[in-house]
């Protein structure tokens, strides 16, 4: 085990345990530091030998603190990423100190993973961000507290130290229910849905194949509480019958379940043009629109999605923090297509 007193690099905090205090170290230093540092790093930070109280090594996180003990805690300086930065260009909304707000186009993966252990975003913000990145649990690498997925654009946040991290976490799995949290996203969907503002509240969990998902009864045992509340906000070639060939719809999330929205559209019945996976059995529908937009749609190869808004609350200072981006180039030629139809002659 290497001593972190040692590091050359290493930052000292010396604090004594007050008359009023009691319990675990690791919960004591965990409040004293005012969240710069979760509970689960600072456990970790004892285990690996990097506490002294009075003078003396502790490992152990359950250790109860005495009033007058002098605790000293070396905290490492953050060690390099697994990951390696890479120079890919990154649209940047908003940076500081704590956090950065960016646009992720479609085509990036979010994380290193399976099959993508280089040219994430993950990669990018390395190289992005550099030194300013202090470190989540210990590693100079940013916070990654919500996703999108692969094919899909659109405003995201990232953390850049672990205190952010910590609190832009809380929110998002609070799903903004207690605070500012928002999301919302723009789809461009087969049909209409009949009615066009509605709520869809339908638990999600695995589907067939391991990388789906599907909608499932509640007493499934993997079933997850998902729901998506939407507006249809455009209708496309729209008839007397009040039905459509396509609509534009905003989608606002009260949960972040993995292709919530691809999935509860396909479920009542009007999946995201171009979706792949849960839009499939639609394709055929694009023989039904005119020429120049049956060209456009059968040339659009990644689900119609894209996160347009997104509003929290500041780690640092509680401002509420909005940003929004409009659709991408392809996305926005979609729209524009689809927008030409009710001028266009029919088929």
């Amino acid at each position: 085990m290497t001593n972190p007193f040692k590091e050359a690099d290493a930052t000292r905090k010396v604090l004594t345990v007050p008359e009023d205090a009691e319990g675990r170290i690791d919960a004591w230093l965990a409040a004293t530091l005012a969240g710069d540092f979760s509970r689960s790093r600072i456990k970790a930070l004892i285990e690996e030998g990097a506490a002294l109280v009075n003078g003396k090594v502790t490992t152990e996180p359950k250790r109860k603190i005495q009033p007058g003990d002098v605790v000293e805690l070396a905290l490492p300086a953050p060690r390099d990423p697994e990951p390696k930065g890479e120079d890919i260009p990154l649209e940047v909304l908003y940076e500081d100190d704590d956090l950065i707000v960016l646009v992720k186009p479609a085509g990036l993966v979010v994380h290193p993973g399976a099959g993508n252990w280089t040219g994430t975003l993950v990669n990018a913000l390395i190289a992005h961000c550099g030194t300013s990145l202090s470190g989540i649990g210990g590693v100079r690498r940013p916070g990654i507290v919500h996703r999108l997925d692969k094919e899909t654009s659109g405003v995201m946040v990232a953390a850049k130290n672990d205190a952010a991290h910590r609190h832009l976490s809380d929110q998002f799995a609070d799903h903004g229910r207690s605070g500012p949290l928002e999301r919302a996203y723009q789809a461009v969907v087969w049909g209409r849905p009949r009615q066009l503002k509605g709520t869809i509240d339908a638990p999600l969990g695995r589907g067939n194949d391991r990388t789906k998902r599907a909608v499932k009864r509640e007493d499934a045992d993997d079933a997850r509480e998902a729901i998506t509340h939407y507006t249809v906000v455009e209708r496309y070639m729209e008839t007397e019958a009040a039905t459509s060939l396509a609509s534009l719809v905003e989608c606002h999330l009260e949960t972040g379940r993995t292709h919530q929205i691809r999935v509860h559209m396909a479920h009542i019945g009007h999946p995201l043009i171009g979706d792949p996976e849960y839009g499939a059995a639609f394709r055929t529908k694009a023989n039904l629109l005119p020429e120049k937009a049956r060209a456009v749609v059968n040339g659009f190869h990644r689900q119609a999605l894209h996160a347009f808004m997104l509003q929290f609350e500041h780690p640092t200072s509680g401002e509420t923090m909005h940003f929004e981006a409009p659709p991408p180039a392809d996305m926005e030629q979609l729209i524009n297509a689809l927008r030409g139809m009710d001028e266009a002659d029919t088929p």
